[in-house]
């Protein structure tokens, strides 16, 4: 029998016939009928539950009723599941004839099935209630629909004490995979009313991955508050996802699991690419995601590398999404470019290695290239590949002008710029207060001599506005930029690499009456030439002169270079992207999606992992854009593992008065000031939601997913530093919104302040040079260099700077990096997803829309301060507003947003 016409329009309590007496009518579920027949009935009843119970019953009368009374059967109730599914909005031919496929074995029976499961357990079985198995039924029909979204529908008809419907069960039995995006299932006899199922998830082919894909409903659970019927299906969804640690992951699998940094070098290739494993009791390091890779064939420990353009191992739904995958191509594509044409061109004229003069890198910005370098024309001539990749990418080949330049072209060879970008540039989190004078170093003085710096107080009594040097520290008027400890251990390692030169340096600055900075004293030091004897040392104080004004710049480039790389490689790469990783990884692997802190944690988790994976494969690695764009070179992992057991000291003290609780050193500090207005909403809205969920220390404790993913964070994804006094506890609901606070204000806000700035205020190398070639000229040490430097300072000065295949191929990565994707997701905004409610929770809901008002008047706060004249480190003549915390953004290059994750 068939029955049809069950649309959602008669979503309503179906009746069975008046009962007669007797057993009454059966009807068979499609699991119980032969399998040539499952297909023609659509709307079955299963058996009562009392059949099987009262058949092995001695008695021959039914229990409850008289003797022969049948019992009715159960009434069933209609449902109705809408799934939106996110199509590609480019498909290549093997894509479409897929596509073409797939809609072929949907009409003959090979498609997408679903099947509901209840948030009750079945009295008799106690196995979770589940609907029958449906199809998707108008996948074909459908095939040809234009649009980037496509929604499908399927029917199911279940027992009227079904209950909620807690998790769906997805079989595609296609070949090819889809994106789910969302679920919503409906109908009359749903006691809550619509469920939604946020999936934004790819769906593997059952040949891909045989078992079926498990979503759960947006309604969040503790793990003790797991309906029964949910339990299993919990558990088991979190050991899929932890999987055995073993095995080669495939692109489509969806494991996370934990391996050391030991695929970025290649001995394979030959001696210059091995580098040090990063991770372990040797170099202590975060870990990062495991990939399974086969060793090396010439060192079992490293893993084999995967190179562009082909994929590396992330979880199927960590990789990026077509937009962003799109722009982040688009991208690469212009760096490929502006890093192209340089060589070609170095290769054929030495005369162009380095930049003859200031306006030929004013010329690589708005112009084509055969003006950027004042090149002659027959040097194309010799390389007419130049002129077609020319004629055909039109403005692709084009810099844009960094923000730096916009407002004053020259202010960055002032000595107020310099120590504005301090507190309001690229990295503006390493000045501290100077508390120790002279500064002291934390290195072995057997190997690395005295420990005292050579600045002393004669260096800098003239710069104090009368005050002595031990008055000036007493009222906080004295601050260091100290990258001493930093290099010095791995400069002689770096000046032995061919065209690069660095010292290990020290920056005072002076804080004055009108609360900007000032550079008063730089120090360049060397190694000793043999452990213990004293440091080969310069200090350096502002210019009196024509020559102190340009050993003076020089001196301010290689502070610049210091910093940059301090900045890419532990403040951004490892205290962010690093960091992050771990946690990550332990959040899928111990807490399940309904978990409420999966639910805080899941926007700030977006393609953090396929970045990263991305990193290692052309950032960080042997040769990759670090080490080729970067003083410290082959060495820049080390630097950044020698990092990893220090923390950032701040420039503030705890001051209850204040409106954050504490009180800034330096009052006109923008990177600090607007820190924490975003800090502050979003420790205001992490603790509301925390305390939705545990209201004492009690919850806390007991929760073992929560203390599952923060326990392996710290002992496996930072185990080497496991033992580390200043690792948080987390026993109450405080400590947990203390660290929850801190992992978003990472992931957001403090990645935000330290990329998207690094083309407008980076991009134009003189200012911020990533690497620089010579050391200071000195009269004793070379007296011919000294007398070049003499005769010509400012060609001296360019050839100390990168070189111009250095600096394009620097300039051309930045501009990807600090571009936003259109698919960006900013601090604050709508977390709906697929169109469906992020939780089902309506007071989670109301919280976070009060995060929301909270960070739009943060955003309003800035664009106040920005226009304040007060603030003379955000606002004045050719001043750059201090924009890199400001929340939103559109996409490009803009030097502004804040988005939830790190996800460039």
């Amino acid at each position: 029998m068939e029955l049809t016409g069950l649309t959602r329009a008669a979503a309503a309590t179906v009746t069975p016939p008046a009962p007669r007496r007797g057993w009454g009518e059966l009807r068979f579920a499609p699991s119980l009928l032969p399998q040539g027949r499952r297909r023609k009935v659509v709307v079955v009843a299963a058996i009562s539950e009392e059949v099987p119970r009262l058949a092995a019953s001695p008695s021959s009368g039914i229990k409850g009723g008289g003797a022969g009374e049948r019992r009715p059967a159960p009434e069933k109730v209609a449902l109705r599941a809408a799934l939106t599914v996110r199509r590609k909005q480019k498909e290549d031919i093997k894509e479409a004839v897929a596509g073409h496929l797939d809609a072929l074995w949907d009409m003959v029976g090979r498609n997408v099935v679903l099947e509901l499961i209840s948030t009750k357990i079945h009295p008799r079985t106690k196995k979770p209630m589940q609907s029958g198995r449906v199809s998707i039924k108008d996948w074909c029909q459908k095939r040809g629909a234009k649009g980037d979204h496509v929604v499908y529908t399927a029917e199911f008809t279940v027992d009227a004490d079904f209950g909620e419907p807690g998790a769906i069960a997805v079989a595609n039995r296609h070949n090819r995979e889809f994106f789910l995006e969302s679920i919503v299932v409906e109908g009359g006899g749903l006691p809550c009313g619509p469920v939604h199922f946020a999936c934004n998830s790819w769906v593997q082919s059952t040949r891909e991955l045989p078992t079926k894909r498990v979503f759960f409903s947006n309604k969040p659970y503790l793990p003790s508050e797991t309906p029964p019927g949910l339990r299993e299906l919990r558990e088991k969804e979190l050991k899929d996802l932890r999987g055995d640690g073993t095995g080669v992951r495939k692109l489509s699998d969806r494991i996370y699991d934990y391996a050391t940094y030991n695929d970025l070098g290649n001995p394979d290739k030959g001696k210059e690419f091995i580098r040090p494993i990063l991770g372990g009791e040797k170099i202590p390091y975060p870990r990062r995601c495991r990939t399974g890779r086969p060793p090396t064939d010439t060192n079992m420990l490293a893993e084999s590398r995967v190179e562009k353009p082909h994929p590396i191992y992330v979880p199927r739904d960590e990789a990026f999404e077509e937009l962003k995958q799109g722009a982040f191509s688009s991208g690469r594509l212009r760096a490929v470019l502006h890093t192209l044409i340089p060589s070609l061109i170095a290769s054929i004229s030495a005369e162009t290695h380095n930049f003859q003069a200031f306006h030929h890198i004013d010329n690589l910005y708005k112009e084509g290239l055969r003006l950027k370098l004042g090149l002659q024309e027959h040097l194309f001539q010799k390389i007419p590949l130049v002129q077609k990749i020319q004629e055909s990418s039109e403005g692709m080949l084009r810099y844009d002008t960094p923000s730096i330049l916009s407002k004053d072209k020259f202010a960055w060879l002032r000595d107020d710029e310099f120590a504005r970008q301090a507190v309001a540039g690229i990295n503006p989190v390493n000045i501290e207060r100077l508390q120790v004078f002279p500064p002291v170093s934390k290195l072995d003085p057997a190997i690395y001599g005295p420990p005292e710096s050579s600045i002393t107080e004669t260096h800098i009594a003239g710069h104090l506005n009368g005050l002595t040097v031990q008055q000036a520290m007493d009222e906080a008027k004295l601050f260091i930029v100290d990258y001493h400890d930093a290099y010095l251990p791995f400069l002689d390692r770096i000046n032995a690499i061919d065209g690069r030169k660095a010292y290990a340096t020290r920056t005072i600055f002076f804080l004055t009456e009108a609360g900007t900075l000032k550079p008063i004293a730089i120090e360049l030091s060397l190694p000793p030439a043999k452990p213990g004897e004293p440091r080969p040392s310069k200090v350096l104080t502002p210019p009196y002169d024509a020559t102190s004004n340009w050993l003076w710049m020089l001196a301010k480039a290689h502070v610049s270079s210091n910093d940059a790389g301090v900045h890419q490689l532990v403040n951004h790469w490892l205290r962010t992207h690093a960091t992050m990783e771990p946690f990550i990884l332990a959040a899928h692997r111990h807490m399940s999606a309904m978990h409420p802190i999966f639910k805080l944690l899941h926007p700030h988790m977006r393609y953090t992992l396929e970045i990263n994976a991305l990193a290692r494969q052309s950032l960080i690695n042997a040769d990759g854009v670090i080490e080729s764009c970067f003083t410290p070179g082959p060495v820049s992992g080390e630097i950044s593992a020698a990092y990893y057991r220090n923390h950032w000291r701040g420039v503030a003290v705890e001051d209850a008065t204040q409106p954050h609780g504490v009180r800034l050193l330096i009052e006109d500090y923008p990177y600090a000031n607007d820190g924490l207005l975003l800090w502050s909403a979003i420790r205001s809205w992490v603790e509301s939601y925390v305390q939705l969920y545990y209201p004492d220390a009690g919850t806390v404790q007991c929760d073992l997913e929560l203390q599952g993913w923060y326990h392996e964070s710290i002992h496996v994804g930072h185990g080497d530093l496991r033992h580390a006094p200043w690792w948080p506890p987390l026993s109450t609901p405080a400590d947990l919104a203390s660290i929850l606070t801190t992992l978003v204000w990472l992931a957001s806000a403090q990645h935000a302040a330290l990329n998207f700035g690094q083309y407008p205020l980076g991009g134009y190398v003189p200012n911020r040079p990533p690497l620089m070639r010579r050391l200071l000229p000195d009269l004793e040490r070379d007296a011919a260099e000294y007398a070049a430097f003499l005769a010509d300072p400012h060609r001296f000065f360019l050839n100390a700077m990168p070189g111009v295949l250095e600096a394009t191929k620097f300039m051309a990565v930045v501009d990807t990096l600090s571009t936003h994707s259109p698919d960006e997701e900013y601090l604050g905004e709508g977390r709906d997803e697929g169109g469906v409610p992020w939780t089902a929770d309506e007071a989670a809901v109301a919280a976070h829309g009060m995060f929301a008002a909270d960070v739009r008047r943060a955003e309003e706060t800035i664009e106040r301060r920005n226009a304040d004249h007060g603030r003379k480190n955000r606002c004045g003549a050719g001043v750059l507003p201090y924009e890199l915390l400001a929340p939103s953004s559109p996409p490009g290059v803009t030097c502004r947003g804040v988005p939830n994750s790190i996800s460039i």
